[in-house]
């Protein structure tokens, strides 16, 4: 059995999977399990944590904390980082961060991995694949045990809106070729940003998306910056929408994760050939995507702040956040 097999074994022998409504997999469960062909119970000696018990009737009040197709809405103190983390190591997955960094987005590779290292899923095996123009300007970093980078060499491009679009041409690609076979689960996130605080396992699921800072709260649907001209491919229609995803961080099962990349770069090239872009070009199809394919989680803006923005009362811990940069100095048009 391959390490893939091993991984996709564990989670449905060795957790209880509950069924929701947008037909995937939401698991929690034991952390040991009698194997069917032993008849001798395991030794669990090794797997008694100590935490808190759990309440069912305390928790966060000030925000919601499961969507409307039963999905969890993840937020400082609606799980465990003891449990939670317990759980998923058990089933020692790989996990793949792709991460573009053409043209002087290399300046933020340093501080993002220094900062991942501290922070993002540790103790857990991770490949950051750094996708460069400029495979000199990698830098040395140290680096955790079962963690490791690898360098892919991309064109360079001359519309910071070629790069967005390139990412999910270059990352089908590469996923395709190489990373299937080296990965279980897989992470889009933007390199301009540095992890400030606990980044782990809660994040992990079939398709984990990201709520935008700017439209968590009170926007009403029909304000979301959705692709709105019908010509587009990732045209949404107006009183329709769920939230509105930030495509900064998103992340999931290697599988679902590749289907979902390979829809935004067929979409993109649909709206090329009719001389239309999506206004927000692969953020807009991922909302697209993800309003007809609910995500199994949804990771509130702890999991995407800005340093742009103050911090307010119901984020509790800013886990990553984008950096205060000048985008007409770093983009390769000039930010336009």
């Amino acid at each position: 059995m391959n390490n893939k097999h091993a991984v996709q074994a564990a989670f449905y022998i060795g957790l209880r999977a509950i069924y929701i409504s947008s037909g995937h997999f939401s698991a929690f469960g034991s952390f040991c399990q009698t194997p069917a062909d032993n008849p001798e119970p395991e030794d669990c000696s090794n797997w008694r944590l100590k935490y808190a018990q759990p309440s069912t009737q305390k928790g966060r009040t000030d925000v919601n904390s499961v969507t409307n197709w039963n999905a969890p809405l993840v937020w400082e103190g609606t799980f465990d980082p003891v449990v939670i983390d317990a759980i998923y190591k058990k089933m020692d997955p790989r996990v793949a961060v792709l991460l573009f960094a053409v043209g002087k987005y290399t300046r933020f590779l340093k501080a993002f991995l220094e900062s991942g290292e501290k922070h993002f899923l540790v103790d857990f095996r991770v490949t950051y694949y750094i996708f460069t123009d400029n495979e000199k300007d990698v830098p040395k970093i140290e680096l955790g045990s079962g963690r490791k980078i690898s360098v892919v060499t991309v064109p360079s491009a001359t519309r910071w809106q070629d790069v967005v679009l390139g990412r999910m041409k270059w990352a089908s690609i590469t996923i395709d070729k190489q990373i299937r076979n080296e990965a279980d689960y897989l992470f889009m996130m933007d390199i301009d940003s540095v992890f400030h605080n606990r980044f782990g396992a809660e994040s992990l699921s079939q398709l984990s998306a990201v709520l935008h800072r700017g439209y968590y709260k009170n926007t009403k649907r029909d304000r979301f910056p959705y692709e709105r001209r019908p010509r587009s491919k990732a045209y949404i229609p107006p009183g329709e929408g769920d939230y509105y995803y930030t495509a900064a961080v998103w992340g999931g099962y290697l599988e679902d994760m590749y289907k979902l990349v390979k829809y935004c770069h067929e979409q993109s090239e649909e709206d090329a050939k009719n001389n239309i872009e999506a206004v927000w070009q692969e953020e807009s199809h991922l909302n697209k995507y993800l309003l007809y394919n609910k995500p199994t989680k949804v990771l509130s803006p702890e999991y995407l702040w800005s340093d742009y923005d103050h911090t307010p009362p119901d984020i509790k811990v800013v886990r990553i956040s984008q950096l205060v940069k000048n985008y007409a100095e770093v983009r390769p048009n000039g930010g336009q």
